[in-house]
């Protein structure tokens, strides 16, 4: 690398570095993740604290009685015409059950005074399906059916763990492999799209500047894309970087911190695979989730591989970027041409939601092979613990794509920066890769 794209690539990263913003955002987004993932959880906890009174007028006076209250609704049997339901405002609801409700189960009707909620339905058809169902038994003419269904229920806890090569096991969960996997495919969407633009608007400001036109008589073209695509590249590298640090740190203390040594034996016992579940004191959902969220080395592997899929998916998308800057003088002109840049990207990512629930399916491999495809594809299986030559092969065709378009964004991008007025069309681009 010369002296000359050093000093471009420094330029364009202190540049970005030392702005408050890079520092406000690296510091709160991982912050701002958390408390989305907390959000739901809380919002739930608020809501159900706020049961409603619901009126119940049984016209079969059979279900009130057996109607159970639960956090979202208080259950009260009223004998009221319904006529009467406007002006009893000391009610949040009511519920009318028709009398054949137990051979004609549809004749059930909710009135609200406020907007209802699918939770507070939900619950209110389960338990007037279990009170007619006992009905139903009664009729049988069987005695204690109920509790004869209830002794031979069973509920099935089922622990999962991934042979490895060493002839040994380790523990796993497809719920968080799942959740690991969208979040990680997510933020290299995030990155990919938000850098990559970064390179086509600086590309568009300097050459309305005419900064360009000066630059490049002392530095060829080529080292002035490559240099700004570095400078940007290294930004989010450092700044994805940094986070993996704190997560590293965030997961080897979550364990010791907050839970106590007794838990802490249970996951290595769990991870282990000598863990005896009926003796356990958490559920092994919740044993699952705390030994991989508390397992540093994991979290490291995964930003690992995050960083390698980010640097290849950058290079080869803002090599796209820096040449649809360099041929339009605007940034609305820029934004119509890169759709053929986004296209891909949220393919890549609206795929990798539905790959998510079959990992291994053949959809699944040859999209995480398709360089344009591969980061957020790949990046959501890596959790499940794909074959690594799976990985190895999906990143060496990302980088051999990313010489193949360098070369192309740099036959266009000396062309483009000194192009001004028409907004290009795509057959010309491609006469302009075509120059000597």
């Amino acid at each position: 690398m010369s002296n000359k794209t050093g000093i471009i690539i420094r330029r364009e990263y202190l540049e970005r570095v030392k702005k408050k913003s890079f520092i406000i955002t690296t510091i709160l987004m991982p912050v701002l993740m958390l408390g989305m993932m907390c959000l739901p959880a809380l919002l739930m906890n608020v809501n159900i604290s706020d049961a409603r009174r619901i009126g119940v007028i049984d016209n079969s006076g059979v279900i009130a009685p057996q109607l159970v209250d639960t956090d979202l609704a208080h259950y009260t049997r009223v004998d009221i015409s319904p006529d009467s339901m406007y002006a009893r405002t000391d009610y949040d609801g009511f519920v009318i059950i028709n009398s054949d409700i137990v051979r004609n189960p549809s004749g059930v009707t909710l009135y609200t005074r406020e907007a209802s909620s699918m939770e507070l339905e939900q619950s209110l058809n389960d338990n007037i399906a279990d009170a007619i169902e006992s009905e139903r038994l009664k009729a049988i003419d069987m005695t204690n059916v109920r509790n004869i269904l209830d002794s031979v229920r069973a509920d099935v806890n089922m622990s999962t763990f991934r042979l490895t090569d060493e002839a040994g096991t380790s523990g796993t969960s497809s719920a968080i492999s799942y959740a690991i996997g969208l979040i990680m495919s997510i933020v290299l969407y995030m990155f990919l799209l938000m850098y990559g633009q970064m390179v086509m608007t600086s590309i568009i400001e300097e050459k309305n500047n005419r900064v360009l036109e000066l630059v490049v008589t002392s530095v060829k073209p080529t080292q002035l894309m490559m240099g700004k695509i570095i400078g940007v590249g290294l930004v989010a590298v450092t700044q994805l970087a940094l986070w993996a640090v704190l997560m590293v740190v965030l997961s080897a203390s979550v364990v010791p911190l907050f839970f106590s040594p007794e838990i802490a034996g249970e996951i290595a016992a769990y991870n282990s695979g000598s863990l005896d579940a009926a003796t356990a004191s958490i559920d092994i959902e919740g044993l699952q989730a705390l030994s991989i969220i508390g397992n540093p080395a994991y979290i490291a592997g995964i930003f690992g591989y995050l960083l390698l899929f980010l640097v290849g998916g950058f290079l080869l998308y803002a090599a796209l970027y820096a040449a649809i800057g360099s041929s339009v003088d605007n940034i609305q002109d820029g934004s119509q041409l890169q759709s053929f840049v986004i296209i891909p990207l949220i393919v890549g990512f609206i795929v990798s939601t539905t790959i998510a629930a079959n990992p291994t399916s053949s959809l699944a491999v040859w999209l995480s092979m398709i360089p344009f495809t591969s980061p957020m594809v790949m990046m959501t299986r890596i959790p499940f613990g794909i074959p690594t030559w799976e990985i190895i092969v999906s990143l060496i065709l990302l980088y051999l794509s990313f010489i193949a378009v360098v070369w192309f964004a740099a036959k266009v991008y000396r062309v483009g920066i000194f192009m001004h007025g028409k907004k290009p069309t795509v057959k010309q681009l491609i006469q302009w890769a075509r120059y000597k």
